[in-house]
């Protein structure tokens, strides 16, 4: 008994000292883990995860985790019709009752459709870096091919990127670009939100109500644009920050158009693709890790019984 009494109070000591995020469990969410890509997304094209390391990450951990395909472009409710059908196919195959949905970019709109039209499904919907009321970049566009009259030519351009896209990733799905820009738009956002207004901020750049039909929003958003400059896709993040005329923004989206629900953090020093890891993890020298969000947030959720 004397001999074990020492590798028992080892094996306590190992566990205390273990960080809490790599214990098991950690991200052991009562409900299924489901990621929704943004804009021009996809699941994965073959080692390359739209959620770059975010995963298996958590999966690491205890969480189900559920990575869906919806068009790469279209509008949000085609894109939250495809999601909702995608979690019926879960919840036939597996039993699953409700699903925590984490939603990128576009992918904002797309869970709080779901969450709109069957909120029985949803047990929390957390939007990353959403244009929640629009993006400048958005209006910009529309405004050059409208005014141009050039809409109908960058469209077929567009949607044959986007058809790329989901053919790579393994996937068909129809394609709309134009829909998507225009869902995007200050306008656009606007028009949703007067069909979906649950967990709209109560004032710009607020707060939105916490829980609306059983279903608990969250959100986060980044200010950083230029973060890394091995990072190929910073260039385009820094274009699209003008737009914002020197408003606060993750070179595609305005920190105040993040806010939805219970506004986490709307200033992680991250651009719009740090957001999601990309690209491959490269991000600003001493700024938190995107992976960790994840896992804390799933954290967060498992102990709010979600």
């Amino acid at each position: 008994m004397k001999k074990l009494l020492p590798i028992a109070v080892l094996a306590v000591a190992a566990c205390v000292a273990m960080p809490a995020s790599a214990q098991s469990g950690y991200t052991q969410t009562r409900h299924p883990i489901v990621l929704v890509h943004g804009l021009f997304g996809f699941d994965a094209i073959g080692p390359v995860d739209y959620w770059w390391g975010v995963p298996s990450a958590l999966r690491s951990s205890g969480a189900k985790v559920y990575v869906t395909q919806q068009s790469a472009a279209n509008a949000s409710e085609v894109r939250g019709e495809q999601l909702l059908a995608e979690l019926r196919r879960l919840q036939a195959a597996y039993g699953y009752q409700k699903f925590n949905l984490i939603g990128h970019s576009h992918g904002g709109h797309t869970i709080r459709y779901v969450a709109a039209v069957a909120p029985e499904l949803v047990a929390s919907a957390t939007s990353v870096g959403s244009p929640h009321a629009g993006s400048p970049v958005a209006d910009d566009i529309e405004a050059a091919v409208d005014g141009t009259g050039s809409t109908a030519v960058a469209a077929k351009l567009m949607d044959a990127f986007a058809g790329l896209v989901s053919a790579l990733s393994g996937e068909a799905k129809p394609q709309n670009s134009e829909a998507a820009m225009r869902s995007l738009t200050t306008q656009g956002s606007a028009a949703f939100t007067q069909r979906f207004p649950a967990g709209k901020p109560s004032e710009p750049c607020g707060e939105g109500m916490a829980v609306v039909n059983n279903v608990r929003y969250y959100s986060i958003g980044g200010t950083g644009v230029v973060t890394n400059l091995l990072d190929p896709t910073d260039g385009l993040m820094a274009v699209g920050s003008l737009s914002f005329k020197g408003g606060a923004n993750d070179g595609l989206v305005g920190r105040c158009s993040s806010h939805w629900g219970v506004v986490l953090r709307d200033n992680y020093p991250w651009n719009h693709l740090d957001e999601v890891n990309q690209a491959f993890g490269l991000r600003g020298l001493f700024t938190p890790d995107p992976v960790a969000f994840y896992r804390t947030h799933a954290n967060r959720l498992k102990l709010a019984g979600l």
